[in-house]
Parts: C-alpha cells; sequence; structure tokens
C-alpha cells in the first residue's frame, strides 16, 4: 500500500451532535467503504439503527466497533491502539475511518497516538472536527446539559484527567480543522454571527468555522482534507501543554530529576497526585514506564492539575524508565517530593 488510509475524528460535548453528523456522514458515504469507532453511543442510536439507515455495503457491522472502557484519551494503549490494530488487520479494504470520541477526551492523546509506528505506515489523520453547540454557546454554557456532563465524569471510572470544562472545550477547539457550528437554526443571523466572532479567536489559523443543522453537511467539506494532524501537533497543544511552554529562568526557581522504579499506572498515579497535594510543585513532567505495558506513559502536571496518558509505544533505541522533572521555587524541599515519589 502506499496511500494511507485518511482517519477523521470527531470531538465534541455530549449532547453537541456528534452521533448526529456520524449518522449524516455514513447515510452520505457515496460508495466509501467507512470503519467507525465509537466512544461514546449518543442519544439517537449508532448501532442497529444506523446500519439499516446507512443502507449500502459502505456500511459493514464488523467495522463499526465500541470502545466501552471509558474516555478514549485515557484508555489509547488498552483499547484505541489494539482497535486500529484490528481494524488494519482486516482483509476488507477501508476508504476511511471515523473516531467518534467521548465528549470527556482530550482530543491531543488521541491524535498521537497516530504516531504509533503499527499505525503511522497505514493511517493519517485526515482531520480533526470539533462539533459545537452554537445554541448553547449563545447562552453562555459550553454545553446544552451541562450537568449531564459533570454526571458523565464522576461515571467514568477510566477517566484520569480533571481538566475544567472550560479547558476541554478550548483544547477541542485548538486541535481542531473545522469547528462545526451545529443547530445553527435554532439561532438567528445576528446570534450565529456573535458566536462565530466570538469562537474565531479561539481557534488555529486555517480553522474552518462551518455551519450546520442536525448534523447536516456535505462530506466534500468533512472529508479529504489531508490534514496530517499528527505531524503537527506543536500547533495543536493541549491547555496543560501550552502551560508547560512556560520556562523560568530566574535564580528563583529550581529544577531537579528524579528517577523510579517502574510502578503500576494506579500506584504511580496515587504517589504523584499525593505529592503534587502535598508539596508546592510549579510544574512536573516526564515518561513512565508501566510494567507489561509497551506504552510510554506521559506525565504533565501544572499546579494541582495532572494529565497523564499513554503517548506512544516506546521505540527500540529508547531506555524504559520513569524519569521526572520537577520544577518549582528554589525553597522547595528536594529531599521530601523525592522521597515522596518514591514511597
Amino acid at each position: 500500500m502506499t496511500e494511507k488510509i485518511p482517519a477523521t475524528v470527531i470531538t465534541g460535548f455530549l449532547g453537541a451532535g456528534k452521533t448526529t453528523l456520524v449518522r449524516h456522514l455514513l447515510q452520505n458515504a457515496g460508495g466509501r467503504r467507512i470503519a467507525l469507532i465509537v466512544n461514546e453511543f449518543g442519544d439517537v442510536g449508532i448501532d442497529g439503527e444506523i446500519l439499516k439507515a446507512c443502507g449500502s455495503e459502505a456500511c459493514n457491522e464488523d467495522d463499526i466497533i465500541e470502545l466501552s472502557n471509558g474516555c478514549i484519551c485515557c484508555t489509547v494503549a488498552d483499547d484505541f491502539i489494539p482497535t486500529m490494530q484490528k481494524l488494519l488487520a482486516s482483509p476488507r479494504q477501508l476508504d476511511h475511518i471515523v473516531i467518534e470520541t467521548s465528549g470527556l477526551a482530550l482530543p491531543q492523546p488521541l491524535v498521537r497516538a497516530f504516531n504509533w509506528p503499527e499505525i503511522k505506515s497505514r493511517v493519517t489523520v485526515d482531520g480533526v472536527i470539533a462539533v459545537v453547540d452554537a445554541k448553547a454557546l449563545a447562552q453562555g454554557r459550553f454545553a446544552d446539559d451541562e450537568e449531564a456532563i459533570a454526571a458523565q465524569r464522576a461515571a467514568d471510572p477510566n477517566v484520569e484527567h480533571e481538566n475544567p470544562i472550560q479547558e476541554l472545550f478550548n483544547d477541542q477547539l485548538n486541535s481542531a480543522d473545522i469547528v462545526l457550528l451545529n443547530k445553527s437554526d435554532l439561532l438567528s443571523a445576528d446570534e450565529l454571527q456573535t458566536v462565530s466572532r466570538a469562537l474565531k479567536p479561539q481557534v488555529r489559523k486555517g480553522t474552518s468555522l462551518v455551519e450546520s443543522t442536525h448534523g447536516a453537511i456535505d462530506l466534500g467539506v468533512l472529508l479529504g482534507r489531508k490534514a496530517g494532524a499528527e505531524e503537527d501537533m506543536h500547533n495543536r497543544l493541549s491547555t496543560h501543554e501550552q502551560e508547560g511552554e512556560t520556562q523560568h529562568d530566574h535564580d528563583d526557581f529550581k529544577t531537579f530529576i528524579v528517577t523510579l522504579p517502574a510502578l503500576t499506572q494506579n500506584v504511580l498515579l496515587k504517589r504523584l497526585s499525593k505529592t503534587i497535594e502535598t508539596h508546592d510543585i510549579l510544574r512536573l513532567k516526564g515518561f513512565a514506564h508501566i510494567p507489561g505495558s509497551d506504552a510510554r506513559f506521559l506525565i504533565q502536571a501544572v499546579g494541582p492539575r495532572l494529565n497523564a496518558y499513554f503517548d506512544r509505544s516506546w521505540l527500540a533505541e529508547e531506555k524504559r524508565q520513569t524519569r521526572l522533572v520537577v520544577i518549582g521555587e528554589k525553597a522547595m524541599d528536594e529531599a521530601a517530593i523525592t522521597a515522596s515519589l518514591q514511597g
């Protein structure tokens, strides 16, 4: 194979219209053989009903996969990578792969997963679509039912990040090639213009703002964008990563490195959380080796917020170890922090 399979990542909060968009996409596949990975079943149904609605061989039951173990960005190594490998090993040739994420998912870890050697040679991210509820935004909310999003977070035991809803929204916008202003039919022309003006400064240069009703949009706009997003992650940083870009060169700050033995994911996260809560750490970052996993575990902490996920597989030339960089004020207790992390 000389040409990579394009993949489209669809993000957006619960109720924004992601599933409706996927339904429209499959119903108008135009003969394209599409595989669908669903991390969250929406309120309009996506299993048997959507297959019947598609009505063509482009919709193959074996090519629609539900990842039901929780937030996809927190289960990249355990769920998403094996799912992609299974799809790519199938004798059925695919024209496109569509991934509908959970509304809680950070897009960046998922897009980075396309750099894994097993995937990178076969698949590229054609584009990232952020579906937003234009009506909710016009009313000063990020979603129609923000309490439902909080309940969704509470019900998912696998969510390992506690980003506020605004940060999640910003991360979805910053990763997007298209921001779909869904439910635009519920707004007046003036309201739509106000929402668009408010969003424009929040998206990357070149990101398209497109209005839609019930997810209906020309597939020529959605597919075939050839964004190669996995190669462009330096322009699609999450909020935490952007904060981590700030460097302190003053004498009032110091940096030290802590190397730890291989720990289970749960033990490591508990030690990190306890240490961050107990000590005045401004920034903590690094990579960890989790026993039994071939994936590198990336760790980012800014102040009290901890973000950790599997970002890619370890390279053959890399030493599998847990090595953390700690940044704080000069007076921070290096010995106590090291002891806390080492358990």
